[in-house]
């Protein structure tokens, strides 16, 4: 009988794709959008503790995120909309941790993070870095995001969520926020991919 003490603990997830992706070191090759919309779809923002019969998920969060970036700039290409898409994918084996608990895992968690997002990107045509530009006017679209969800489903009263958040810029459409049940929320998010990866 071997030595459990002696064996590296398993590091890789089964998804019901069948794909086995190893959480060190991910392949492409074990990403499918199937799983990642599968994922997402379950995974609750704010911890669930939003308003609802549903929790408002990571999936409908993340078609936000993408809506957002386009309201902010039009012009973008479709790869930087889809980057904006898949901005949380790894949260769909991984979770979403909210940010004050990131910070306190520290950097350990952000180097899986980016190497789990870098796979997710060359799985699909996109660049594995996302280059910094991009990467500002996601950040700023999703802390609108969690400026319209803290407001609209977690309880935060407006001042509070400006101080954490921003405040929207003059001119944006206020997306009205309704979580969804899973299944909704699922097909939600491969509608978006599959319109913007086509």
């Amino acid at each position: 009988m071997p030595d459990r003490r002696m064996t590296p603990p398993r590091a890789w997830q089964r998804m019901l794709s069948g794909r086995r992706l190893d959480l060190l070191d991910p392949s492409p090759l074990d990403i499918e959008i199937a799983d990642i919309a599968h994922g997402l779809a379950r995974v609750a923002r704010w911890n669930g503790q939003t308003r609802g019969a549903h929790a408002f998920s990571v999936a409908q969060h993340s078609v936000l995120v993408e809506r957002l970036v386009y309201d902010l700039n039009p012009r973008l290409a479709r790869e930087a909309r889809l980057m904006a898409l898949l901005h949380d994918a790894p949260e769909y084996v991984i979770g979403d941790l909210i940010s004050p608990f990131k910070a306190a895992v520290g950097l350990d968690y952000k180097n899986m993070e980016n190497k789990l997002q870098a796979a997710i990107h060359m799985r699909y045509g996109l660049s594995a870095i996302v280059p910094a530009a991009l990467r500002t006017l996601f950040k700023k679209a999703d802390h609108l995001s969690a400026y319209y969800e803290a407001t609209q489903l977690a309880g935060f009263e407006e001042k509070e969520a400006r101080r954490l958040f921003g405040a929207p810029p003059a001119g944006l459409t206020t997306p009205r926020l309704l979580p969804l049940a899973t299944a909704e929320a699922e097909k939600l998010f491969l509608d978006r991919f599959r319109k913007l990866s086509s």
